[in-house]
């Protein structure tokens, strides 16, 4: 269960298109629903959306939604319609206490990955998928739902009971931003009844209130004229429209309903500026919102066709901005400006950036002159051309997998068309708007509309979010560092931000070719085919191997990946943070003569990403296109390997903008306590995985980094690519001898090397003291060394999981003493074979001792007793539901291709899974238990509040 975020900035949302004949549109007709959702309504106001969908395949998607949130409580309410939500797993009219998550986990439902629920402001959603494959599963499915809407109990011990949860997932908010967050709020919604009502709630209700109380809240607000129930899978239309009047058409609302109404947040009268800091702050950030309007949602095609003008200047506009971050000395590390929704039936325009170390004053100003310049002076036809093709081929490309979209897509757009209006005309004529209207969209209608919407120096909020030491100071920046401006010098900062001399903006010609043709002299010289899994090896004339496995899994994606061993382990410590960078470095310079915001203009109307990673043990690439654009793809392969760029400026600009993402980093509890983990754990080498300081990047050299790119990339030898999607084999092959066959493989070592780091032995305690709030975390890693295989992964693994259903028994549900945390495992073949079982538990510092004392208590209990049969049922049920689905997607087979070349295995145990899985029995998990979970090593690492007079990371 997880609550919902206030949403501060929403950018442009672009609407997803497609391809079909015109039709004439009339602007005033009102927008149709899809023909592809029932929608109804039953006579005791219950609203219902039905659509019948075969991905995945034997699972369908229900949900409660109910028009009732936070704003709704009375004074001694807040925080229970939060708690209301967490209720519904605690007691119900056909679903006694863990009686129902028992039962969800029993049919292969896995609680808060699966099943779920979130409340806001002004709706409470219940998320519940259910497998078909047994009969029955889809009815008692019905009772759940109907359950929720009516049937709650709240016995008053199993209130006592959840309010330890509730209030642990309270703690895991606080911090530095939910304390800034209490100050910008009541400014930000400018005295709303929003900022009075955040929907966790306050503590001193959570801990006090009456069963009644909460009781109140229930009878007044979950009633059926304020929900909805979806239903969307692999089911019949009209056997779900049956279950939802038998289980929904029995609700009654009160003889008095109190009015559901909507909070208003009133005008902004005057400008005004903030000014928030706190000890904990890790990033540095100024924000202007400009006057709050409220927001409509599309009736109309005509406002639909608006709505596709905001995007189309929105995406435009963002796209400025990112280029100014790509300067040498950029006025900030990331900015945008956008017109946003606030909350149900409000939206602003406003301006944010993530301040470098210039601080405040080029900030402000680089936001200010370019909405300034975009109001006066609009885009060129350039950039609206750009925008025009990269809408319309999002628009293709949703229409082209319309009959390959998972059903939790529609169930989530259904319920913003219950809560928020937004309209479901369906891809189709989606489609049909895009391909009609967008072209009639002229550049002076266009910018004519930026105009009026950016605004021109009207009332405004000024807010300065950050570090009590300022923009430039924090735990490794000098001491002379730029101080916390004051609500003054923001003010003054905007006004002469807006007397500022502006121009036009100046369009570079990019060329639109990466590369003038295929090569010549590429060739294929062997092919085989593995049946079993539909793969196909190719091997190329150069001796690069391929593997192909088309699919039917969606209709316009092509993935690939490519990897081989040797990585950063080939360079030796004094280059480890040149290696570490080197592939980011490249990246952000771009290729062949274009930067990459050159690249993207390039790019547009084309689908297409592709990136290099050096990895610790491994290089490789991974990319992902349409159909139409893989040899766009190849073409980027074939410029990381023969034309990346040096670009000094955007070198500069990147180690700037990393240095200023990292110089707060260690002021926050949680990365120290990451941090001291992993250096715990492995020591002070520059090898760890640990948090990267800004002092790192000072020690990048540009040519030095190039250098090493270029070694490992400038040679395919034995590398292994990949491509898994919608592609024909005959049609892919002419390329990949193309662009793939051609490439350099001249000698290069390709074999990673074991630098020797392993981690500490015996058992080690440390405590980590750091935060002002009431906060605990709590690691526990178990490590060895093991002789790898992928059956005794899956039993660790299981281990694991058969572990997190007693941490959720046990130490949530019976101690009442985390909200979450468990068990994550992991083991691994290179550079040597190795095991990590970690326990990870957020708790508060007074339960540190009990819950570590429970934790160990489980521990024991698997060592000594194994898991009970029904555990270890659960968990094989759940994996084996989620490889069914993962079976029809090009990711999962991507993953296990590439696996079954670095693990060395044979890729057709994928259609074994299921057996394998059935094969794990408890005895194994059990001696699992007592070979990897050895007592006497073990690292343990506990964050606890900072204590009067001692340092923070002080250890015991």
């Amino acid at each position: 269960m997880k609550l919902r975020p206030l949403r501060l900035i929403t950018g442009a949302v672009l609407l997803a298109c497609a391809c079909m004949a015109q039709a004439q549109i009339a602007l005033n007709d009102p927008l149709p629903l899809s023909p592809e959702v029932t929608v109804g309504k039953l006579s005791n106001g219950l609203t219902y959306y039905i659509k019948k969908n075969a991905r995945p395949a034997q699972k369908v998607e229900l949900r409660l939604v109910v028009k009732a949130g936070s704003i709704l409580e009375d004074d001694d309410q807040q925080g229970l319609a939060h708690f209301t939500e967490h209720m519904a797993f605690n007691g119900s009219t056909h679903f006694k206490r863990n009686e129902l998550i028992s039962y969800l986990q029993s049919i292969g439902v896995k609680f808060g990955a699966d099943l779920n629920a979130y409340t806001s402001f002004d709706e409470t959603v219940y998320v519940l998928p259910i497998p078909t494959t047994q009969k029955g599963n889809l009815e008692k499915g019905f009772l759940v739902l109907e359950d929720w809407a009516h049937g709650l109990k709240f016995n008053p011990a199993d209130i006592n009971s959840e309010r330890g949860i509730v209030l642990e997932e309270a703690r895991l908010g606080k911090g530095a931003s939910d304390r800034m967050n209490k100050v910008l709020y009541p400014k930000l919604l400018n005295g709303s009844r929003y900022a009075e009502r955040m929907p966790i709630g306050k503590e001193s209700v959570l801990k006090t209130f009456k069963p009644d109380t909460i009781k109140r809240f229930y009878k007044d607000w979950y009633r059926p004229d304020l929900m909805a129930v979806m239903v969307v899978g692999d089911v019949e239309p009209k056997q779900a429209e049956a279950m939802i009047r038998r289980h929904f058409g029995k609700l009654k609302n009160p003889a008095k309903p109190r009015p559901r109404t909507y909070a208003e947040v009133p005008l902004r009268e005057q400008t005004e500026a903030l000014v928030i800091t706190d000890k904990e702050a890790t990033d540095d950030t100024v924000f202007i919102r400009y006057p709050i309007r409220p927001a409509q949602e599309p009736v109309t095609i005509a406002d639909y066709r608006r709505q596709m003008i905001e995007n189309l200047y929105g995406q435009m506009l963002s796209a400025r901005m990112q280029e100014l971050t790509q300067q040498a000395d950029p006025p900030f590390i990331q900015g945008g400006s956008s017109m946003g929704k606030l909350v149900r039936g409000y939206e602003s325009f406003s301006a944010y950036a993530l301040l470098g170390k210039g601080g405040v004053q080029p900030a402000i100003a680089a936001l200010v002159r370019e909405d300034e310049r975009a109001r006066r002076f609009g885009f060129s036809q350039d950039e609206l051309d750009r925008a025009r093709k990269n809408m319309l081929r999002n628009y293709e490309r949703a229409y082209n997998e319309r009959d390959k979209s998972d059903s939790a897509g529609f169930v989530a757009e259904y319920s913003r068309n219950f809560l928020e209006k937004e309209a479901i005309p369906g891809i189709e004529n989606e489609l049909m708007y895009a391909r009609e209207l967008l072209p009639q969209v002229s550049l002076q209608e266009l910018n004519e509309t930026v105009a009026k919407v950016i605004p021109d120096r009207q009332k405004k909020l000024v807010v300065y979010m950050g570090s009590e030491m300022g923009s430039e100071t924090g735990s490794e920046a000098n001491a002379g560092g730029k101080a916390v401006p004051t609500e003054q010098q923001l003010l003054d900062a905007v006004a002469q931000a807006e007397q500022q001399q502006v121009e036009p903006k100046l369009e570079k010609v990019v060329d639109s070719k990466l590369m003038d043709g295929p090569p010549a002299g590429g060739s294929i010289v062997s092919e085989t085919l593995n049946s079993a899994i539909g793969v196909t090896e190719l091997k190329l004339g150069n001796g690069v191997r391929v593997l192909l496995k088309p699919t039917d899994f969606k209709n316009d994606q092509v993935l690939m990946g490519a990897t081989r061993f040797g990585g950063q382990s080939l360079f030796d410590d004094a280059d480890v943070y040149n290696a570490r960078y080197a592939s980011a470095v490249v990246s952000n310079m771009g290729l062949k003569d274009l930067a990459p915001l050159d690249l993207q203009k390039a790019m547009a109307g084309k689908t297409v990403n592709v990136g290099a990673s050096l990895g610790e043990l491994s290089e490789g690439f991974g990319g992902s296109s349409s159909s139409a654009d893989v040899e766009s793809m190849l073409q980027l392969v074939n410029l990381y390997m023969h034309q990346v760029r040096r670009d000094p400026a955007l070198f500069q600009s990147y180690i700037g903008k990393q240095q200023d993402l990292a110089k707060n980093s260690m002021l926050q509890p949680e990365t120290v306590f990451y941090d001291t983990v992993q250096r715990t754990m492995f020591g002070d080498s520059p090898r760890i995985d640990g948090v990267p300081h800004a002092s790192d990047f000072a020690k990048i050299d540009l040519d030095r980094a190039l250098e090493i790119f270029r070694q490992r990339y400038g040679s395919a030898r034995d590398m292994t690519f990949f491509f898994t999607g919608s592609f024909d084999v005959e049609t892919i092959k002419p390329l990949l001898a193309a662009y793939l066959g051609t490439l350099p493989v001249g000698e290069v070592p390709h074999a990673y090397r074991d630098l020797g780091l392993r981690p500490v032995k015996g058992v080690v305690k440390k405590a980590v003291y750091m935060g002002s709030e009431p906060k605990s975390n709590i690691s526990i890693n178990f490590t060895g060394e093991v002789e790898y295989s992928d059956e005794q992964k899956m039993v660790l693994q299981a281990l694991g999981e058969v572990l997190n259903l007693r941490v959720i028994d046990v130490l949530r549900e019976k101690m009442s003493m985390i909200y979450g945390g468990g068990f994550e495992t992991a083991m691994g073949k290179h550079p040597y074979g190795h095991y990590t079982v970690g326990l990870s538990l957020p708790t508060g510092p007074e339960n540190v001792d009990k819950v570590i004392a429970a934790a160990f208590a489980e521990i024991k209990r698997m060592k000594t007793d194994g898991p009970s049969a029904a555990d270890l049922e659960k968990v094989k049920l759940n994996w084996i539901t989620r490889q069914k689905k993962a079976m029809r997607e090009n990711s999962y087979w991507m993953s296990q291709l590439m696996g079954s070349v670095t693990q060395e295995r044979d890729p057709t145990q994928i259609l074994r899974y299921e057996q394998r899985v059935r094969a794990i029995t408890p005895q194994a998990v059990k001696q699992a238990a007592q070979r990897y979970l050895d007592l006497n090593n073990y690292v343990q690492v506990v964050l606890y509040p900072e204590q009067k007079n001692v340092t923070a990371s002080n250890s015991h």
